[in-house]
């Protein structure tokens, strides 16, 4: 027996030969729902922090760019300040794909309060991502600027690392200069060809489909000609590196680069695998508030001392007192530098290399010999880093790690978009979305 209960969404079932009554799904009955988005957040839940955020910044460029005005005819763009937040919310949740966050958008209850019914599409969120570099990097500077003046964040000593993030490269899309010449040759013979399959064929439908295999045709000979040109930087590199280090790159072949991302670089990761990857420059306040962050195709950090300094001073209008790095972070040049009185005197605190003590009483000479030509400022790090106080201050560089590990734990592990534009452009999301999270959990210590 079935009886329908009208106003209800579900039927009441008395199952033939049982006593068990139970109601059934009835999904061809109308309804109508009432909801309050406002009511299904918590107070403290991350989007409104998220939100709190854009409001409070100035996003008048992003205003002016739209074309829809008022009085004028065209239909209205979804609100910036809205996407912005999407990414940032999404940051903190791992999302990367455009997709994706066009999927949540629809179904997730905070997604869908930060959206608050602006239509969205995974095409505009897509490029919208990509083409706001500047804001980005503004926006940065403006949050931690913010929490300087409610006194949460201190300049005063900033830390300093690189990590390397795993690019959307496999290791077979690396050719050397012998394969990207064959694929170039290749190319403009299947754009000729297709010219003159254009020409010739009356079909428009044809003509379309061909029209498109040769923008595809031309998006791989830009990607090998952007492949060429990496090819040839690196090998200056190589020219270079061998002046010094003959040995060491006499058994290394002959520089690679990547046709799908040729901007990417084969690195070496810490669990000892070579991926294609790149170097994310990361300066971070003593409490773990992002100040600025940096991207490059080079392996190693020797020699990036000096321009994250010189970032932070543009950024917020002074140099650190303090630099905590590891070793090899800074040169000797770099140390020196960094010590002009004039620019802002900046102590570095990063280990010297370490040297035997047995040494020939020659070698011994040699090195004291050195030491006594060294500028005072090496004199005084060496010195700095002898002292206990030294050993005490440097032992604070950890915490830079535990930035690198919460930004990599919502997804900073990889970036799937290609570039290095576009690998800064996801560094930038992240630090903002770091210190977003992090500033509520300031406040509330300092509350």
């Amino acid at each position: 027996m079935v009886v329908i209960h009208f106003g209800r969404f579900a039927e009441e079932v008395n199952m033939a030969g049982c006593e068990a009554r139970v109601i059934r799904p009835n999904r061809s009955q109308l309804r109508w729902d009432m909801m309050d988005l406002e009511s299904l957040l918590s107070s403290d839940h991350r989007a409104r922090m998220v939100w709190a955020f854009v409001e409070q910044m100035d996003l008048a460029v992003l205003y002016a760019a739209i074309g829809s005005r008022e009085g004028e005819a065209g239909r209205p763009a979804a609100d910036p300040a809205v996407l912005l937040a999407l990414w940032l919310y999404a940051t903190l949740e791992g999302v990367g794909s455009a997709r994706e966050l066009d999927r949540l958008v629809e179904r997730d209850v905070a997604y869908r309060w930060l959206a608050g019914g602006v239509p969205v599409n995974y095409h505009g969120l897509a490029d919208f991502r990509i083409g706001h570099e500047a804001l980005l990097d503004r926006l940065l500077s403006d949050g931690v600027t913010a929490l300087q003046t409610e006194g949460l964040v201190d300049l005063d000593e900033v830390l300093a690392d690189g990590t390397k993030i795993a690019a959307s490269a496999g290791k077979g899309s690396f050719a050397g200069e012998g394969r990207i010449a064959k694929i170039e040759r290749q190319v403009a013979e299947r754009i000729a060809q297709l010219k003159r399959e254009i020409e010739a064929d009356p079909a428009a439908s044809s003509r379309r489909r061909q029209a498109a295999q040769e923008r595809a045709a031309r998006d791989i000979a830009a990607r090998a000609a952007k492949a060429k040109a990496a090819l040839e930087r690196l090998r200056k590199e190589k020219e270079g590196r061998a002046k010094t280090h003959s040995n060491e790159e006499a058994k290394k072949g002959d520089p690679k680069a990547s046709l799908t991302d040729p901007e990417a670089r084969q690195m070496r990761f810490a669990d000892g695998a070579v991926r294609a990857a790149y170097n994310i420059q990361i300066a971070a306040a003593g409490n773990g508030v992002v100040l600025a962050v940096q991207a490059s195709d080079r392996r190693n950090d020797t020699g990036f001392a000096v321009p994250i300094v010189e970032d932070i001073a543009r950024r917020y209008g002074r140099r650190p007192q303090r630099l905590i790095i590891d070793s090899k972070y800074a040169t000797q040049e770099d140390i020196v530098s960094l010590a002009d009185p004039e620019k802002g005197e900046v102590l570095v605190y990063s280990p010297p290399p370490e040297e035997r003590d047995e040494v020939k009483p020659d070698t011994l000479r040699r090195r004291n010999a050195k030491r006594a030509r060294e500028p005072q400022a090496l004199r005084d790090w060496r010195e700095r880093m002898a002292s206990p106080e030294g050993a005490i201050i440097f032992g604070r560089r950890r915490r830079i790690e535990l930035v690198n590990a919460h930004m990599k734990n919502r997804g900073f592990g990889r970036i799937t978009l290609r570039g290095l534009v576009k690998a800064r452009i996801v560094a930038l999301l992240q630090a903002i979305a770091h210190n977003i999270l992090l500033a509520s959990h300031l406040r509330k210590a300092l509350a």
